[in-house]
């Protein structure tokens, strides 16, 4: 495989989805990142290797919206299926995983957060 070329645009989400005292920001690059990771295969090592493992863990938490776990899940799940499941399960995606099994959740957060662990597993 050819060294990754990390585009503009990946570096430019990975940085907004960085930016947590930008919540408006945030949740764009989120939902514009979780698009390209469901829809776009090869962005996911672009991704990945941009460093986006950390704060999509970081919007696991009990801070974040449902909807925001459910998305952050998502693209966690899609990147963990490209061979970075030990990288995600050391970024501490473990668990805010289980806790979103918990009473209370929502059961689509429920059943993403269930299907990534499953592949960390």
């Amino acid at each position: 495989m050819p060294p990754l070329t990390l585009t503009r645009r990946e570096l430019k989400v990975v940085r907004d989805l960085s930016e947590f005292s930008k919540p408006v920001k945030q949740k764009k690059a989120l939902v514009t990142l979780s698009q390209l990771c469901i829809h776009d295969p090869d962005s996911r090592a672009y991704i990945a290797a941009a460093g986006a493992i950390a704060p999509l863990v970081q919007l696991l938490g009990a801070g974040s919206s449902a909807d925001t776990q459910e998305r952050a899940a998502t693209a966690l799940w899609h990147l963990a299926k490209e061979g970075n499941a030990d990288i995600i399960a050391a970024a501490g995606a473990i668990p805010p995983l289980v806790q979103l099994l918990g009473h209370g959740t929502p059961a689509d957060v429920q059943n993403q957060a269930c299907a990534l662990l499953a592949t960390l597993a």
